[in-house]
């Protein structure tokens, strides 16, 4: 999985493809698996896969069949997770091969498979301008194609709404939960990151996911360039070199006070560039969330 960069991710047709290459690249960079379920009863046998406790090898079963096989129990679960979509205009924006929601969209399918494959329950809310929609999380391995095929159908429309996001799904988790959030956050009100960050305070475990185009860190261009709002019907003609500076500092001052802002309300916080390994994404997300439990 050394080349599994953006070009090669946007080779793959469908978020399903996708985010099994990134779980696959997870899996290989894996030494063993990040959360632990609780075992009340024996339930069956499983063939054995990368990533699978070893201690739960029936070495029995490998002397009758030579074949690795583990023990899987029946067990209450341990996590309900969703993963929440922004599918605002702006997240069809793309200088490369993929765009801000095929990021979003690749790494949500992915944490979900993880998820799942944990036996965790999934979930999924997609916000696209003052739209909501809703998969409950469940933790059948059928739900997870649910969850595929939902995010496959995602597409960018509306406005950046995170104070309707954080106000809808303060009404529909009832217990306490892992939430994952996948947008760039372009959202104008200032108090808008606060509101959902307020979903910490409700002693749910938050994650934030910044999805950000290399084109929006660095401002590349150069020739006399007409700039279109993706959500709006704003629109600025300008020369970007008399721009530029001033346009790299406000952005590096957005990006600090999302960092800061995360940083307060104790939520874990990761910048994704679009042009990143999403399974490197992931493991350095997996490796902070094993650092704090130390």
């Amino acid at each position: 999985m050394e080349l599994l960069n953006a070009q090669t991710l946007s080779k793959l047709a469908g978020v399903k493809l996708r985010a099994r290459a990134v779980v696959d690249g997870v899996l290989s960079g894996l030494h063993k698996s990040p959360h632990q379920g609780q075992s009340v009863e024996f339930a069956e046998h499983k063939e054995y896969a990368p990533g699978d406790e070893i201690r739960h090898l029936d070495w029995k079963a490998f002397g009758k069949f030579d074949k690795y096989y583990i023990k899987r129990f029946e067990h209450e679960t341990n996590l309900q997770a969703i993963m929440v979509l922004d599918g605002s205009a702006s997240m069809a924006y793309q200088s490369g091969p993929l765009s801000k929601l095929d990021v979003a969209k690749t790494l949500a399918g992915a944490l979900a498979y993880l998820l799942v494959r944990q036996q965790d329950a999934a979930g999924l809310a997609v916000v696209t301008g003052e739209r909501f929609s809703d998969l409950p999380a469940r933790s059948a391995a059928g739900h997870l194609r649910v969850v595929l095929d939902e995010l496959e159908g995602v597409g960018a429309r509306g406005t950046t709404d995170l104070f309707g996001a954080a106000d809808h799904l303060a009404e529909r988790i009832s217990r306490r939960s892992l939430i994952a959030v996948f947008s760039d956050l372009f959202d104008d009100r200032p108090e808008a990151l606060k509101r959902i960050l307020q979903l910490r305070a409700r002693k749910n475990d938050l994650v934030v996911f910044q999805i950000i185009d290399p084109a929006e860190i660095t401002f590349p261009f150069d020739d006399h360039t007409l700039f279109l709002s993706m959500e709006d019907e704003r629109r600025i003609e300008v020369n970007p070199r008399e721009i530029k500076k001033s346009y790299l500092e406000e952005f590096a001052t957005f990006l600090e006070a999302v960092r800061s802002t995360c940083a307060e309300a104790d939520v874990d916080y990761e910048l994704v560039r679009t042009d990143e390994r999403l399974d490197a994404v992931l493991l350095r997300f997996l490796a902070r969330r094993q650092e704090r439990r130390r």
